[in-house]
């Protein structure tokens, strides 16, 4: 391989972490959002305006432009490196069901962009609890992704389904468990 295709890829790799960075972020500050409506109305409208400032950085100056150059870098490795040649074959079949996890992940991404959208605009449609169980579905797909990367076929996939599964049933009683901590406090 080419020290050029080395770099290229280097270079996606970084894009990923900040996009998934970003995407782990936002829903944070969604949450946090939503939860100073909570608050008295001159507190509110301060917490408000600070994240408000804080989401549109994050999401135009880190996650969308890494999510972009995401895209680019991504498709410039698979062609660089031929790996739409084996993509309908045995051994490509990892990288298929990479790619449709990846699909996946720019729904998540344009589906959160309309939540950011909403509460710019003052609309809060999910409470921060439906917010949490959205934050953790970047994770999922985090997990989904690198295990298929690092294993490739060696990955079974009962045994992948069954770990994601049982990710989601632990990630669900984190919630829980700590929504119920919150509300003693």
């Amino acid at each position: 391989m080419s020290n050029a295709y080395l770099y290229i890829k280097a270079v996606h790799i970084i894009f990923v972490v900040t996009w998934f960075a970003g995407l782990f972020y936002m829903p944070r500050l969604l949450i946090y959002n939503v939860e100073a409506n909570d608050k008295e109305p001159l507190v509110k409208q301060a917490l408000q305006a600070q994240f408000s400032i804080m989401m549109k950085r994050l999401w135009y100056g880190i996650t969308w432009p890494s999510a972009i150059l995401t895209l680019i870098l991504g498709l410039s490795v698979l062609f660089k490196g031929s790996w739409q040649s084996v993509l309908f074959h045995k051994e490509g079949l990892w990288l298929l069901l990479k790619l449709i996890l990846v699909v996946f992940l720019y729904g998540y991404h344009l589906y959160t962009h309309r939540i950011f959208k909403q509460q710019l605009k003052g609309i809060f449609t999910l409470s921060s609890q439906q917010l949490r169980m959205w934050n953790e579905a970047a994770t999922l797909l985090l997990i989904s992704i690198v295990m298929l990367v690092v294993v490739k076929q060696g990955i079974s996939l009962i045994w992948g389904l069954v770990g994601t599964v049982l990710l989601v049933i632990i990630l669900m009683l984190a919630i829980r468990i700590y929504k119920r901590v919150r509300n003693k406090n």
